[in-house]
């Protein structure tokens, strides 16, 4: 039976939104006021970083097994079980709150990490069925979705701090009783919609291809490319977690109330996540590596502004917050692309969950470091740091990256 890829490859892009709409608003929800919840549980704001530490050490474990499951099962059962796994791990946060058992808590965080790497691991779904010159550009509408669900979560923190304090629950619990929901959710419109899977779907259009011209160019696993596109990815994802992470804590060392904070973190995500249909046609037409550099700078210009802004006001700190966000966009997605272009179908899944494990290690080491940065040194300084860092990975994925621009591979 002869396959409509063009058709498929639509259906399949609107079941991964429409689970990225749900997958947004839980990563939003719990990103917003883990630290605030980790530093009254704690009582210090020395560990505040721990709790985005946390779940992305567990996001790093879950995305080597959503790849694993992946590449055997296909897309559908490894990003439904990671989608499933983070919603227990979210409810297990409220229970923690509610009990005020730190142990749980840190266990929960680290089982909500699922949620977190299996949102970033649905965008290669999007580009199983894609072809190369258009792989950004699939990337790009998954990821710009999640801009509904990630900044819906941070500006409801605090209808859903009144709505736990109204049935027993800590204010600050309350988040993730919304993340709880929609992580859930997403699993289950992609256990039940995500049907032919993808991934498998493009194995068999690749066997096919190979038996009908076996002249055909073979593909080929480009460790070069796959290394450029990881680190970049790890690079950005360090700089802006670290950054994020420790921004609610600075806000509210400088009066700023709840609804303050969601407000900053939600234009944050959306920059994450909005500029992403610009983008993807940027990555797939002016290159991979031209917006690896506008990633840099960019997060640069990001660092500066958070250092400089007064603490009191909200202009400064919310411009440096939606620079961050586009920062991490365009390394993302640039990063992405170059890693698919050096991938093969048979080894695609598995290489794209082992580089969101480090993607995910990177964003823990920027969690946890954040804190102990502010405590010894300043907020600003953590600002600056990060953005000279970004700089410096530069010329150092642009020699890397080499013959992997443009590359594509069917």
């Amino acid at each position: 039976m002869k396959i409509d890829r063009e058709r498929l490859q639509r259906r399949t892009l609107f079941v991964v939104v429409l689970s990225q709409i749900f997958g947004g608003a839980g990563l939003a929800s719990g990103v917003t006021v883990g630290a605030l919840l980790a530093q009254e549980m704690l009582g210090t704001d020395r560990f505040a970083g721990l709790p985005v530490a946390l779940f992305t050490f567990g996001s790093a474990g879950a995305a080597l097994v959503v790849g694993r499951l992946s590449q055997r099962f296909g897309r559908r059962t490894g990003l439904a079980a990671g989608f499933l796994t983070g919603g227990i791990g979210a409810l297990g946060v409220v229970l923690a709150a509610v009990i005020g058992n730190i142990p749980l808590l840190l266990v929960s965080l680290l089982v909500y990490g699922a949620g977190t790497a299996t949102n970033l691991q649905a965008r290669y779904a999007g580009t199983d069925l894609a072809l190369p010159d258009k792989r950004a550009t699939a990337v790009s509408i998954a990821l710009v979705m999640t801009t509904f669900g990630a900044v819906l979560g941070p500006n409801l923190v605090g209808v859903m701090g009144d709505v736990a304090t109204r049935i027993g629950i800590p204010a600050l619990a309350g988040p993730f009783l919304l993340a709880a929901g929609a992580f859930l959710a997403a699993g289950l419109v992609l256990l039940i919609l995500l049907r032919p899977d993808p991934l498998l779907v493009a194995r068999r259009l690749h066997a096919e291809a190979e038996t009908a011209a076996q002249d055909q160019p073979e593909e080929t696993h480009d460790r070069r490319g796959v290394f450029a596109g990881a680190f970049l990815m790890v690079m950005t994802q360090l700089v802006m977690v670290a950054v994020m992470t420790m921004t609610p804590v600075h806000m509210r060392h400088h009066g700023h109330g709840l609804e303050d904070v969601g407000m900053v973190i939600g234009l944050h995500i959306g920059a994450m996540y909005l500029p992403s249909l610009v983008t993807g046609v940027l990555v797939d037409k002016l290159g991979r590596t031209k917006m690896a550099i506008a990633a840099g700078v960019t997060l640069f210009a990001s660092g500066l502004v958070a250092a400089f802004a007064p603490g009191d006001g909200m202009i400064g700190i919310a411009a440096a917050l939606i620079l961050l966000g586009i920062g991490w966009n365009f390394g993302l997605i640039s990063g992405t692309a170059i890693l698919i272009d050096a991938t093969t179908t048979e080894t695609r899944a598995k290489t794209q969950g082992q580089a969101d494990v480090l993607i995910a290690l990177s964003g823990a080491s920027g969690g946890v470091l954040s804190g102990m940065i502010v405590a010894g040194t300043s907020y600003a300084a953590l600002a600056i740091g990060g953005g000279v860092l970004a700089l410096l990975l530069i010329p150092f994925v642009v020699r890397k990256s080499g013959g992997a621009e443009q590359r594509g591979t069917a």
